[in-house]
């Protein structure tokens, strides 16, 4: 019995005896440590930004979509929709859902004006466009 009250204890004694504190160890709060915290920071925070940069310039790829401009969109669901886009002198009419995009209609020449379909309603254009039946 008294064996076993002194397994029992022994586990207690062992958390008595804690080590004692280093001195040698620098304050994490000090002025020191918290600059050394910034630049490491800075530096990290700067090689992603480089390497970022380093890959559009070796892709070749542009962020700003030059030559390409969405004219319209038309929703058709609460998750997809027609988009008509102009790319140089054709357009296309798309089809875009979740995870996907579909070509529906390609057109070689303009079938409609960017400027005069500011004011006017997509769907009323759609339909214009897809009457005539354009070159496809």
């Amino acid at each position: 019995m008294r064996r076993l009250m002194v397994l029992a204890l022994l586990p207690l004694t062992a958390m008595a005896e804690a080590p004692p504190a280093r001195a040698d160890l620098p304050d994490p709060l000090s002025w020191g440590s918290l600059v050394q915290l910034g630049l490491g920071l800075t530096l990290v925070v700067g090689l992603i930004l480089l390497l970022g940069w380093l890959v559009r310039r070796v892709n070749g790829t542009t962020a700003s979509g030059q030559g390409m401009k969405v004219l319209a969109a038309l929703p058709l669901g609460q998750r997809e929709r027609a988009v008509l886009v102009q790319v140089g002198q054709e357009q296309l009419l798309l089809g875009v859902a979740p995870g996907r995009v579909s070509l529906i209609k390609h057109f070689d020449a303009p079938v409609v004006d960017s400027e005069a379909l500011r004011g006017a309603a997509f769907a009323d254009r759609l339909q214009q466009a897809l009457g005539r039946g354009g070159p496809q």
